[in-house]
């Protein structure tokens, strides 16, 4: 079983651009390493692909829990019902604020 816990050393090729950027956050200080800009990127990546993963999930059952609420009607038909619908919210708030 291998140890997660464990560093291992890798090499990467990265755009000139890229790597200037990485290079000039070590020299200001705001890193102590190359290395460790990466795995801050690293992070970074991880937690968006987490929530990239949650939001699809989300989706996902959404989709289920439409694809299972019941009987589809055609759109004509909803919308009248939310017309109606509104229709009586407006009576009945104009009848309880007299």
């Amino acid at each position: 079983m291998k140890n997660i816990n464990k560093a291992e050393k890798i090499c990467i090729t990265i755009p000139p651009d890229m790597l200037l950027n990485i290079k000039e956050k070590v020299k200001s200080g705001a890193y102590s390493s190359t290395s460790e800009v990466i795995r801050e990127a690293m992070r970074l990546w991880q937690k968006q692909q987490e929530e990239h993963d949650a939001r699809i999930a989300l989706i996902r059952k959404r989709l289920e829990n439409s694809a299972n609420s019941g009987t589809a009607i055609p759109i004509d038909q909803a919308f009248e019902k939310i017309k109606k619908l509104h229709q009586n919210h407006l009576n009945n708030f104009s009848d309880e604020s007299l």
